[in-house]
């Protein structure tokens, strides 16, 4: 296996987990809509019906994590918003160097990032957080992102070196 199949394959099992945080959050949310939606319903005879205690707690605990697995797929697609108003009648070859000048400042603060994620999480872990409702220890959502903006910078770099082709561009 080569490494830019390795990268890929990364980078496409990253997404794939946060599609699965993202499916697990919009399935809570679900659930407690639905919750909602039925102590209405339960109240017109005297009954109840709760929500999730601590819905707040996993989706905001959930969101962080599920967001940052996708950069490294977003990067190796070049899937990021452009504004290609002013670059769309420029040649390829000035095109491609905008790519990997953009793709050098992404890897640039993907490894900012990386740089400053270890501190908050070792800043949250020594301050105990804790979220409110379940207790849940916060820190530990932090992990998915290291492996996340490692993995984003490697591709940002393997494309500024030309390893890694710059997929997604358009042809004018």
């Amino acid at each position: 296996m080569t490494t830019t199949s390795l990268i890929t394959r990364a980078a496409e099992g990253m997404a794939m987990l946060g599609g699965i945080i993202l499916f697990a959050i919009v399935t809570v949310t679900t659930v407690n809509s639905a919750g909602f939606a039925l102590d209405k319903i339960a109240r017109l005879w005297g009954g109840s019906v709760s929500g999730l205690p601590g819905f707040e707690d996993i989706v905001t605990l959930l969101v962080a994590p599920a967001i940052i697995l996708f950069f490294p797929y977003c990067q190796l697609r070049m899937g990021h918003v452009a504004v290609e108003f002013f670059t769309a009648r420029l040649p390829q070859a000035a095109r491609r160097t905008m790519d990997r000048t953009w793709a050098a400042g992404m890897g640039l603060t993907a490894l900012f990032l990386l740089y400053w994620l270890p501190l908050a999480m070792l800043d949250n872990r020594a301050d105990g957080a804790v979220s409110r409702v379940l207790g849940w220890t916060e820190w530990p959502f932090f992990i998915p992102g290291f492996f996340a903006l490692a993995l984003w910078a490697a591709i940002c770099f393997a494309q500024v070196a030309g390893t890694l082709e710059i997929t997604g561009e358009t042809d004018v």
